[in-house]
């Protein structure tokens, strides 16, 4: 098995998502309190989710989380999740004044070792067999 790829019963992988999102009018609402707050919010739902947080930068407009985890679990649930919690936890405890924390939109992309066209020079070299 490739270095630095799960195993389980069924499948390897190795699924790493980068989300950036923001408060609701780019408010910047996540300083001190909030901010450390929040970063136990997110590792708390990640441990839950059973992800493991590579990076996470909370900057006081936005949200950097790069986090690796089971394919059984899309990105847009990752994402759900996360807002959601920390959202629900952090009006009970903060008054932000706004109508909800959180925009609706958020940005995520996929991270790997290799590069598109290397995968595409595999797929092309499978044809030949």
């Amino acid at each position: 098995m490739p270095r630095g790829f799960d195993r389980e019963r069924t499948n390897i992988h190795k699924l790493q998502y980068h989300f950036v999102w923001c408060p609701k009018y780019r408010k910047s609402v996540l300083t001190g309190e909030v901010r450390d707050r929040l970063e136990e919010l997110i590792e708390e739902k990640a441990d839950e989710l059973g992800l493991e947080i590579l990076e996470l930068a909370i900057r006081p407009d936005h949200v950097h989380l790069f986090v690796t985890g089971d394919p059984t679990l899309a990105p847009n649930k990752i994402i759900q999740q996360v807002k959601g919690y920390s959202s629900r936890r952090l009006r009970d405890e903060f008054d932000f004044g706004l109508p909800s924390l959180w925009t609706r939109s958020y940005f995520v992309s996929s991270a790997g070792d290799v590069s598109s066209e290397v995968i595409e020079e595999y797929i092309d070299a499978q044809a030949g067999e």
